[in-house]
Parts: C-alpha cells; structure tokens; sequence
C-alpha cells in the first residue's frame, strides 16, 4: 500500500449503525462516523464507501428462516440502500458533496453504479456510497467493497469493525485471543478467521489489494490510517 493513500474504499457493517439498540439507526453514530469521513476527506483523499445492511435485514438470516434466498438477498440490498441514503444526509450536512450510487437501478432515489461515472465523481472530490452490493444475490457486502474498491482503483479497503482488527478468535469471548497487527490472504483462509467471506478475500490476493481491520469506534483512527500509523491488522501478502 502506498505510505498515503489516494483513494479509499472505507467498508462499514449495517450492525455499526445499529449503535447500542442493536437495530435500526442511531442517528449519533452515523454523525460520528461523518465527522470520521470528512477528517479523512480533508486530509484530500478520495473516499469511496460500501455499507452493509444487517441493522435492518440480513438475507442469509431471512433465508435461513425460510424465505427464499434470492429474494432475501434481494431485500437485504434494498437495506442497504436505506442506510446509504442515512449516511448521505449526514454527509451532506457536514457540506460534504455525496453520491448514492445503487447495483440496483431506482433512479428516483440514487444513481444507477456506473464505474466511470463512480470514478469520475471521486475525481472531483465528492464522496461516492456505492449502494445495493453487486446486484446478485448470494454475494455479501464484504466481497462488494472489494470488487467496487478494485473497479475504481482504490489504494486499500478498510475495513471498520467494533474490535480493534484481526484475532485469532472472538476476543469478545475468548479474552486469550491473539491480536494479529499483520497477517496473509491465506492465513486468513486456512484458519478459517472470519475477517471477511472467503470470496472477499481471495478477491484481495487475487489482485494485490491490501486490507486494513480496524476499530471505527476509536475516534481518530480512520486519519491515522491514511497518515501510515500502525492502527489495527494490515492484511496483506
């Protein structure tokens, strides 16, 4: 990865909104998280954002209900769109220029992705929330980031998590876990660590796209990042 990035792909789960309630959205969280964005955007790199959608549906949960999966993945990227709308309010009223931009097609709401369109507006220093995952069931919104963070050439994804990066097991509750500051593709894959989904993963070997696991709840951490500072696991060769 370069010493400063230029441009971000900056992947946060749906669970991060939830804040405490544990759903829906916490509007205190999305402000934080804005504040976060705009530090960075200051900084003048190029952001590009992927959000999950499990604070409000997850699919593979829907399906595992008994719903059918196509179609529960089909919700769970409408989900997405929703908090991706929430996050661009909040953008905005920081006077950040943002675009939504959905796999899914409803021109009324949000942009249809377009890759030149999307890289484009990173171009011009507004800040891009790609929306809706790829647009196919059966992929998460992990192996979206990667794919949308290699599609427009973004220098690293980071990836925002409520611990402060990898370990070899929940430290949650296994409070002996180790903490791993930097680890491989596939020493992720062969332990079977559940940083992201296998695809997402190979995705990042596959074209040399470096990972960084970090804490996005620490105030300050997405700018040391972009500053080179040692925060959470790098993920890498």
């Amino acid at each position: 990865m370069k010493a400063r990035p230029e441009r971000i792909l900056l992947k946060l789960s749906g669970e991060l909104l939830a804040g405490e309630a544990g759903h829906g959205i916490d509007e205190a969280v999305l402000s934080t998280l804005a504040d976060e964005v705009r530090d960075v955007h200051a900084l003048g790199v190029q952001v590009g954002i992927v959000l999950g959608g499990g604070n409000i549906f997850r699919g593979l949960a829907g399906s595992a209900r008994g719903m059918d999966r196509v179609a529960a993945d089909h919700m769970g990227m409408l989900a997405t769109v929703i908090n991706s709308l929430s996050l661009q309010h909040s953008l905005e009223k920081l006077g950040l220029f943002t675009r939504v931009m959905s796999a899914i097609q409803m021109d009324q709401v949000c942009e249809p992705w377009i890759r030149r369109r999307a890289v484009r507006h990173l171009e011009k220093g507004r800040i891009v929330v790609m929306a809706a995952g790829t647009g196919n069931p059966y992929f998460t919104t992990d192996t979206a980031a990667v794919l949308r963070a290699i599609e427009v050439g973004a220098d690293v994804v980071l990836k925002g998590t409520k611990v402060d990066g990898v370990y070899s097991g929940d430290p949650k509750q296994q409070p002996t876990a180790t903490f791993f500051p930097r680890i491989g593709y596939m020493d992720i894959l062969n332990r079977d660590l559940k940083v992201m989904d296998s695809t997402a993963i190979s995705l990042c070997r596959d074209n040399r796209l470096p990972l960084i696991v970090f804490n996005v709840g620490v105030r300050g951490n997405l700018v040391k990042i972009v500053h080179g500072e040692p925060v959470g696991t790098v993920v890498g060769e």
